[in-house]
């Protein structure tokens, strides 16, 4: 057995400082549990932040994930992919959508949306401007920073990129920050890292009436709310609204990294030769694993995790001094009087494993997560926030 202290004194001293790490190393794990290297079990309410969808070591996932791994694990977008055409058109078949770029992470996704809302401006109408809003989060290099609508996440790495303006999450929001320079207007539907804000639905269908009307882009950034996350496979659908370009990942590559940018009509062929790259874009053991994730997420699974989401929210509600519960289906925020760390360090300590978002308490657990797994939670967050 490992030594946790000295994995802990390695980290500290080799690993750059730049998380707030509860002191627990996880070893294993299976479906919705963690051990740690004591062999305490967890309940994980996490998925490593929207990333394990279907639990710890999901065998369909790994299985895909090394037939690959035997046939090939990389090869240059000089040459074509059999996993990266396979996941592209499943893709488009499940939203509509006409092309697919794919990337490594959320942030390079969004990063694709960018330039093409920007060529799609540029060439069209010599517009650049990107309206974002308040309290968003669209990633942490320096454009998806510089498109994040957050004071806290913009302190000294500044020159930032300029052409971002940041609204209220109104129609009087949108219309301050409106000029005929503006060329697309990107929105999370649910706001993650925020606190799991959940945006208007009237305000959405009426912003995407502007956009169409002026020819703007609409960019739904789905990285932490798509994948089945919100008991829809896209989470802009349970609003009836159609964007223009979608981003996603996190729960898209199942444990791996990926990020994909999907073009629809009005863009699809924005993007030409040169353009735009990755060289790990759309590797192939990546997209293996994702198709094995994307072929599962079926409209009966959608209906689970409505209902999942539902009993807990509704439980979690009943406990005394939770103040508020956000969210749509397993993706759920909760506001208590306490402070949000100290709750998830008291839920971790009684072996219940959750995410903080500001002030609230985040919870992202796997989409297959057992009605067993869902009590032990609600339980153990009752001990920490109701005594």
């Amino acid at each position: 057995m490992q030594d946790k202290m000295q994995v802990f004194s390695d980290d500290k001293e080799y690993v750059a400082s730049t998380y707030a790490r509860f002191n627990v190393a996880f070893e294993k794990g299976e479906g919705s549990r963690l051990y740690d290297i004591d062999g305490k079990e967890y309940i994980d309410c996490t998925t490593g932040i929207g990333v394990n969808i279907f639990g710890v070591c999901d065998e369909v996932w790994k299985q895909a994930v090394i037939a690959q791994l035997n046939k090939i694990q990389h090869t240059s977008n000089l040459y074509y992919s059999l996993p990266q055409a396979e996941l592209a058109k499943l893709l488009c078949e499940k939203t509509g959508a006409k092309k697919v770029f794919f990337g490594n992470s959320g942030a390079e996704a969004n990063e694709c949306a960018i330039k093409a809302a920007r060529k799609y401006g540029n060439t069209k109408y010599g517009r650049n401007e990107i309206i974002t809003l308040k309290d968003s989060f669209h990633g942490r290099t320096i454009a998806t920073l510089s498109a994040t609508g957050q004071d806290a996440f913009h302190k000294y790495f500044d020159p930032f990129l300029a052409g971002f303006k940041y609204a209220d999450p109104d129609m009087d929001g949108i219309l301050r920050c409106y000029t005929d320079k503006t060329c697309a207007v990107m929105i999370e539907c649910i706001q993650g890292e925020s606190g799991v804000h959940v945006l208007d639905g009237e305000f959405l269908k009426e912003l995407e009436k502007f956009c169409k009307q002026r020819d703007i882009l609409l960019i739904c950034d789905e990285v932490q709310c798509g994948n089945g996350r919100t008991g829809k496979l896209y989470a802009y659908e349970n609003f009836g609204i159609h964007p223009d370009i979608v981003t996603t990942a996190k729960g898209l590559g199942g444990g791996l990294p990926i990020g994909a940018c999907m073009m629809f009509e009005k863009c699809a062929d924005t993007f030409t030769y040169g353009d735009h790259g990755s060289t790990f874009g759309g590797n192939p053991v990546a997209c293996a694993g994702a198709v094995s994730i994307i072929e599962r997420i079926t409209d009966e699974l959608l209906l689970e995790v409505q209902g999942k989401g539902a009993y807990l929210k509704a439980h979690i509600g009943r406990i005394k001094g939770v103040k508020a519960v956000t969210g749509m289906g397993l993706m759920i925020g909760i506001q208590t009087d306490k402070p949000a760390r100290e709750i998830a360090q008291s839920c971790l300590e009684k072996g219940l494993i959750v995410l903080t978002a500001h002030d609230r308490v985040r919870l992202l657990p796997p989409l297959n997560i057992s009605k067993d797994e869902m009590e032990q939670a609600i339980k153990i967050l009752n001990e920490v926030i109701g005594k």
